[in-house]
This record gives structure tokens, sequence and C-alpha cells, in this order.
């Protein structure tokens, strides 16, 4: 990374005992080929390939390799019979269904999902060690400051449908603003010119008349008629959100007329949201358009002309690091994303917290076996209740449909070591550190700005991070082991990659590599280049890869279905 790597923060400060546990073991295993996450655990990672045959050696001890390993893998540490539980990251994380040798692969033809039972308990009251960040004293990032105080890592005009039938009008706005505004890219239009043999290059950039503008961005969705009211509601309720952030100058807003989400309904929510919302809200409902529809695009051009002059107004001002608000996502996770990228990302997010800012933790299929922790971990009974009451409530819902939890996993996470929900996440939940859990918030809710907050989301990726910046995150961390390029058009979404070589080969995606983590760099150092890069971000001198992609993933999650 061009990122320079700072003076790393004393290890033992660093509250995540099983993030620094994987940390020493990877830098004590940096020449060997294996790696224990956890000491209790009863198999060890591949960090390399390994033949039937060969011999290994972890902590003194040897082992025979009964069976090939793949990369990224892992095997038995000892002969288990049939039903006996197996341990990763020091919780179970699967049920052998058939008896595993001492050196054996552990895979899906030998263990299957298990998580342990949780239940409510008193507990001592949790505490944590917060990591040394001194280095960010008094560092400050240039914010958008909002006249309500809250602080934007970006301005941008958004502009949206509220039914399905509107979306092409919003692509008719696309064409008309992002161009003659300078926020279009033509990469393949002049490739597509060059492929025809013709003579005339491609439009060259449009200088940007607003240039405190970061950007015109749209939003598009199969939303607002044809499912349920609670779901048109719900709609109404994440564009609100997402009209009301930081990171919005204002919206234009498309309305056919007789869907389900109603103009009355997103206003609605939108108070609900913020009862003093003032930004610019332009609304054109086309079913009550006099002059037909090239007179209703008309008018919407000139309003947000006008209005996007009114935003070009805003300027950057330094603001403490305590105005972030990170969100942290896994997506295309291998058998390396719980070793080095997620616990990178949650050494960043207690270091956010103890700035004074915030991170949230989503994907609740992705915290099945992980439970008891994170109870453990919540400041407020109320919060240890709904955590749980949320997980059983997804889980049963899951089960009425004929599915579970057990069915998270993707074909790509099994090829790549992930082979039971448990084990993907014992490894995902690493993404929030170590630090107090102050909130449990249900899809698309506001999460405080101070400490870390659990967010009930699906693990789909787009589904999630959209839930993630309607809660209020301004920057998103997403780590990857295989590779996604998925983006939000209002937040940054920078992509944390697992291992070096999806690194380099996904360079035009991956916007941090944390493989050297795996190699033996200690996590402190690894965690305290990305956080100066999430600084950069937040601060408008570092752009993602997924906006210099024009990655704008939206998708909302529907919980009901079609009529």
């Amino acid at each position: 990374m061009s990122q320079p790597i700072p003076t790393a923060p004393d290890a033992a400060n660093v509250a995540d005992i099983a993030a620094c546990a994987s940390a020493n073991a990877a830098a004590q295993a940096a020449a060997q080929k294996v790696l224990r996450i956890h000491p209790d655990d009863d198999m060890l990672v591949a960090l390399d390939d390994l033949a039937m045959g060969e011999v290994v050696t972890d902590a003194g001890e040897q082992y025979l390799i009964a069976t090939p390993v793949a990369r990224k893998h892992k095997f038995a540490r000892r002969a288990f019979a049939e039903g006996e539980v197996l341990r990763l990251y020091g919780v179970p994380v699967g049920k052998a269904v058939r008896p595993i040798r001492r050196g054996e692969a552990v895979t899906t033809e030998n263990l299957a999902h298990y998580a342990a039972e949780v239940e409510l308990q008193a507990t001592e009251p949790y505490t944590w060690t917060a990591p040394d960040v001194t280095r960010w004293d008094g560092a400050t990032f240039p914010g958008v400051v909002r006249k309500d105080g809250r602080v934007g890592t970006a301005n941008y005009w958004l502009i949206f449908p509220l039914v399905f039938c509107e979306n092409r009008n919003v692509e008719h706005l696309r064409n008309a603003l992002e161009r003659p505004l300078g926020y279009a890219r033509d990469d393949l239009a002049a490739f597509t010119l060059s492929l025809l043999n013709e003579d005339m290059a491609a439009p060259a950039p449009a200088p940007r008349p607003f240039p405190n503008v970061d950007g015109v961005r749209m939003i598009t969705h199969a939303g607002g008629c044809g499912g349920t009211r609670a779901d048109a509601r719900h709609l109404c309720k994440l564009l609100a959100a997402y009209a009301d952030h930081p990171n919005v100058a204002g919206v234009t807003v498309f309305s056919l007329g007789c869907q389900n989400a109603q103009i009355a309904m997103f206003k609605e929510e939108l108070a609900r949201q913020n009862p003093d919302f003032d930004k610019p809200c332009l609304i054109y409902e086309q079913q009550k358009w006099e002059g037909g529809e090239p007179a209703m695009m008309q008018a919407v051009v000139r309003d947000t002309l006008a209005a996007l002059a009114e935003a070009n107004r805003a300027q950057r001002t330094p603001v403490p690091l305590s105005h972030l608000k990170i969100g942290v996502k896994c997506g295309g996770s291998d058998g390396f994303s719980g070793i080095s990228a997620n616990p990178t990302m949650g050494l960043v997010s207690d270091m956010v917290v103890t700035l004074g800012g915030a991170s949230i933790l989503a994907e609740f299929p992705e915290l099945c076996g992980v439970e008891g922790d994170l109870i453990r971990r919540c400041v407020n009974d109320e919060d240890k209740r709904r955590f749980l009451g949320l997980m059983r409530d997804f889980e049963a819902k899951a089960l009425a449909v004929g599915t579970h939890f057990a069915d998270n996993p993707s074909p790509g996470n099994i090829r790549d070591g992930l082979i039971t929900d448990a084990m993907k996440s014992a490894g995902a939940s690493k993404k929030g550190g170590s630090s107090p859990i102050v909130a449990v918030r249900d899809y698309g809710e506001p999460a405080p700005d101070q400490g870390l907050s659990l967010l009930c989301t699906p693990g789909n990726d787009v589904e999630s991070v959209t839930g993630i910046v309607a809660s209020g995150a301004n920057v998103v961390l997403f780590s990857t082991g295989l590779g996604t390029p998925t983006g939000n058009p209002i937040v940054p979404v920078l992509k944390i990659a697992s291992n070096s070589r999806v690194a380099a080969r996904l360079h035009d995606l991956i916007d941090f590599d944390c493989g050297p983590v795996i190699e033996g760099r200690p996590l402190p150092e690894v965690a305290g280049s990305l956080l100066d890069m999430v600084v950069a971000t937040a601060g408008g001198q570092y752009q993602a890869k997924a906006d210099r992609l024009q990655q704008y993933d939206f998708l909302f999650w529907k919980r009901d279905i079609s009529l």
C-alpha cells in the first residue's frame, strides 16, 4: 500500500485476546506452513497446500498429514469420533459426522455446522483495555459539517424513485447531469470507438461547475409497489435515512402516483427520521404532471441545477476523529479473512471507539455461534435481550421458508476454507473488535454516534451495506478474501483483502492488503495503516476503488412476500 506504516501501538494494550492470539500465531508461523488461531483449537490452518504424508510442526508438536489439505483449509489436531464437537477461534464450529483422523483435512464430508445454545445469564460487568491511540490524539480530517452539527465524509446530491416504475426517469436524469457536470467516466466508450476504428474520440471530461459537490448519485430499486404495505414503508424508511444522511446535501425524488410507497408515506418516515429535516427535497409526481414527461424532466433538470448551486456552498472544515462512524462488513470471505483482515478491522473499530467515534457490526447470520461473547459485551441488559431476540426471530423466519443459518456459507466460502456457518461466524465476528456494545439496532435504525453497535442485517453484501449506511455509517470497511466490487451511492466502501494474492490480482477493486498479517507483521502496525486510510478517505484525500469504478449499489432487505 502507498500508506505509510506507522509506529505500532503497544500490543499489550490491544484488548481483543483472540485477535492478538491469531496475530501472534501468524508472526510465529511466518516461516511455517500451519497456524493455530487459538490455544484451545482442535484444528490447524494450512498456510500453503499440504501434501499427504508431509510432516508439519506447530508449537513443537509434529503432525503427519493424512490427506491433502488445501491452502486456507484446516486439519484435525487429534482423532475425533462421530458426534464430537470441534472448536476453532476457541469456540465450537462444527460436529463430526463421521470419524476424523489426526492430520485429516476437515471438509463438508466429515464436519457439519454446530453452534452452542445460548441463554441469557447473569454475568460480571464487561471490562476491556482500550488500544493505544496516542498517535492520533488531536488528529482531524476535513469533514462536511451540516447545520445540525453532524459531519459527512462527502457532499452528494442524491436522486431516487419511490417506485421501480420511475427508474427510467432516474436514468434519464443521470444521462442529463453526469456528463455535463463532469462526473461521468468514458473509459469503455473510448475503447468501443477504438474497436470500431472510428476517428472520433470519446468526449473529453467536462469541467465541474460545482466543485464542492462530490457527485450526483442515483439510486434505482425494484420496490415501492407489488409487495406488502410493510415493505413499501420499510423502503420509505430507508430512503428517508439516505436523504437525511450527512453525506447528502439534498434529494430529487420521483413518484409515479399510484404506488404503495406514497409521497405522504415517504414524508412521514422523513419526519420520523429527523423532525428537523431542512435539506432541499424536490419531489415530482408524474401522474399529476401537466404537459407530459418531457416537460416534467426539463423542470427536474432546472430545479436540480439550482439546488446544486446551493449545495456547492458547502466547505470541508477540520473536525476531530470522533466524527468517524464506520461500518464493518465482510463478503467473498476465505479461510484467511478471520485471521488477517477481520481482526485488523476489529482493532480499527476499537481505535475509532477509543477516539470517541462509532462502529457498526452487522450480518446477524454470521454471528451464529458467538452470541455468548457478544451478549457478555453488551452494556445494557435490554440490548442483550434484544440481540438474542433478533437472532432467534431471524433464524425462525429462515426455518419457516425451509432454510437455516447453516446454509449461509457460499460455494466460494466453502471452496476457500469456510465450511460451516459457525466457522465463518467465528472469524466474521472479529470485525467488531472487543469494545463494549452500547446498542443493538434493527435494520435501518439510526446507530449511536459513539461506541460499538450491533445491527441486524442479512449477510447479503449489498443488503447489509445498504442497511449499515442507513444507520449512519460515513465510511464502510469491507473485508474480502475472494474479491468483490461492492460499493454504495453515498458512502465510501473500502475493500480490505485478507491475502496478498487477491490484493495483487484484483488491484482495481482492493484498497488495502492485510496479507502482511499472515506473513507475520504485527496486527497493531497493519491496523494503524488502515486507520490512516480511513482518515484520508473521510477527508476526501483518498478515493475508494469502488467509487473510482462507479460501483454504487443499493438493495433493501425485503422481509415480506410479494403480492
